[in-house]
């Protein structure tokens, strides 16, 4: 599961006593219950559900003390490390090469841009401006002087596959000259990238490490590489193979 839904389900476990009638409303009733089976088939809508259950009614501020909380005690339940650990050293390594080199990076995820400023700006040396994600509805309430951003139970814009270089046009201006990616939700984003005048690099990461990580591409339920992979074949993009390719994937695998 994305790590944005591990937070999400331990909120709304967290928020359980506030609402009783989620004991029989799915799909809180299958979170209760530690069902992630039954939570991941009650499909997008199900988990958009989720989302702004344990997403919405608070503060910007409120909603990001609440996901730096939860970064200090989460961990993995199959990794046994925290979610801050789970990241990959060679993309650490080839963003310190990129900026070293006078390029400006960003994150573009199809999670929420407020989830991850708050998880990922200090991991990955990436400033909140330059991390672009989905978003819910906001508001300002100026609340008796002490002005805040209210987060609503609604999306605003889903940062995946057409909604990627849609939104890299619209905050950013200008198209990429350098982009990776992993699924086919960066199938459009890769494509943008190409269309640059300007020579362009593209990266796909290819999943094949069911040991160290996970083995994931054309008939996964999350994380699916199938078009994007044959278009990386045909125009001869960069494909990184994880278990050839990578002497480490995580960084505390350099402890060892």
């Amino acid at each position: 599961m994305y790590f944005q839904l591990f937070f999400a389900i331990d909120q709304v476990k967290a928020l359980a006593p506030e609402h009783p009638e989620w004991k029989n409303t799915e799909p809180f009733k299958s979170i209760l219950n530690d069902d992630l089976q039954a939570v991941m088939s009650s499909g997008m809508e199900g988990l958009v559900q989720i989302v702004m259950a344990s997403h919405a009614g608070m503060s910007s501020e409120d909603f990001e003390q609440s996901v730096k909380d939860w970064a200090v005690t989460a961990v993995h339940p199959t990794k046994s490390r925290p979610f801050t650990a789970l990241v990959y050293q060679p993309m650490l390594e080839l963003l310190h090469y990129l900026r070293d080199h006078g390029f400006r990076t960003y994150i573009v995820s199809g999670g929420g841009v407020d989830f991850m400023r708050a998880l990922v700006t200090e991991v990955y040396g990436i400033p909140e401006e330059q991390i672009i994600g989905s978003t819910v509805k906001t508001g300002f309430d100026y609340n008796n002087g002490q002005p805040m951003i209210m987060r609503y139970p609604a999306i605003d814009f889903i940062d995946d596959k057409e909604g990627k270089p849609v939104n890299i046009h619209k905050i950013i201006g200008k198209k990429p000259v350098f982009c990776a990616g992993n699924s086919d939700g960066d199938l459009a984003m890769m494509q943008w990238t190409a269309s640059n005048s300007l020579q362009s690099f593209k990266l796909f990461v290819h999943h094949t490490d069911s040991v160290r990580e996970w083995a994931y591409d054309r008939d996964s339920h999350i994380g699916k590489l199938d078009q994007g992979l044959d278009q990386a074949i045909r125009d001869r993009w960069t494909l990184a193979d994880m278990q050839k390719d990578w002497k480490v994937i995580y960084p505390f695998e350099l402890e060892n």
